[in-house]
């Protein structure tokens, strides 16, 4: 156990896209792999549930298709995701999860006893799957079906449904898990509702392409401020800050003033070196 600093290490990015059908989730996932890959789409998968509809994009590029059968259980999309790790992919597209949340309503319905209770034999299957796509050494990008929601409020005595916008089809609180989230209209246009990133939050609505998805990359392999501020910190030559300078372009405009700062306190300590070295310095130093 030890206490340290935070710091983001070339972070794999978990995300979410939600819309109804037809808002264009599927293509939007590969245009977002696609930039997660630097357009290597032969590093991208996508676990298929939606009968083929995977397929319908190839012209985008050669992605991998794994095909999910029925019954879509928690244990079937973890096999699903093993299979693509040991596949070597970067990028895993799971489209969708709302499908592991309505077998997992359907198995709760059948259970006999107590319903409340019943929900300790569901929650710690849905968690199972939920942790193994935090926990994967890969970005995830998950998709989820969306319906209209409704709240009854009171008007004239009576108990009226009114439409609060669309919800996913998955567990309550399940994007809360996810680092960006999307939502996506009929038209296409996306809006960050839920942005750790800080990349879209507060933006106006947009469509995803694969740019979107090198921004994102280049958030992940972008060294956290603790960090970098540290290493620049810990250069003893001019030789060190310049190497970590021209390794880190993203860095070099955010951290500017720090690499002057040090720059200046290194060429200090040379000339300080320098300058003691003809004998005079010493006399000087004292």
């Amino acid at each position: 156990m030890k206490l340290r600093q935070s710091q983001r290490k070339q972070a794999k990015i978990k995300m979410a896209l939600q819309g109804s059908a037809g808002a264009g989730k599927t293509m939007s996932a590969l245009l977002l792999a696609k930039g997660l890959t630097n357009n290597n789409l032969q590093k991208v998968a996508i676990i298929d549930t939606e009968n083929g509809s995977a397929d319908l994009y190839s012209h985008i590029g050669n992605y991998n298709v794994l095909t999910l059968e029925p019954p879509f259980s928690p244990e079937q999309y973890i096999k699903a995701i093993d299979i693509c790790l040991s596949g070597g992919m970067e990028v895993i597209i799971i489209d969708s999860i709302s499908h592991c949340w309505d077998f997992l309503l359907d198995y709760h319905s059948k259970l006999v006893g107590n319903s409340f209770t019943n929900w300790n034999k569901v929650t710690p299957r849905q968690k199972a799957f939920i942790d193994k796509i935090l926990q994967s050494p890969s970005h995830i990008i998950a998709t989820m079906r969306t319906k209209q929601d409704y709240v009854l409020n009171q008007k004239d005595g009576k108990f009226v449904p009114e439409k609060v916008g669309l919800k996913a089809i998955q567990r309550d609180g399940v994007e809360y898990e996810f680092t960006v989230v999307f939502d996506i209209d009929s038209k296409h246009f996306a809006k960050s509702s839920k942005d750790r990133t800080e990349l879209f939050s507060g933006k106006p609505e947009f469509i995803i392409n694969s740019a979107t998805g090198k921004r994102i990359l280049d958030w992940c392999n972008e060294p956290s401020k603790i960090d970098i501020t540290t290493r620049i910190k810990k250069c003893l030559t001019l030789s060190d800050l310049m190497n970590l300078y021209n390794n880190n372009p993203s860095s070099q405009q955010v951290f500017k003033e720090v690499y002057q700062q040090k720059r200046v306190e290194l060429e200090q300590l040379a000339n300080s070196k320098s300058f003691s070295s003809n004998g005079t310095s010493n006399h000087l130093a004292h």
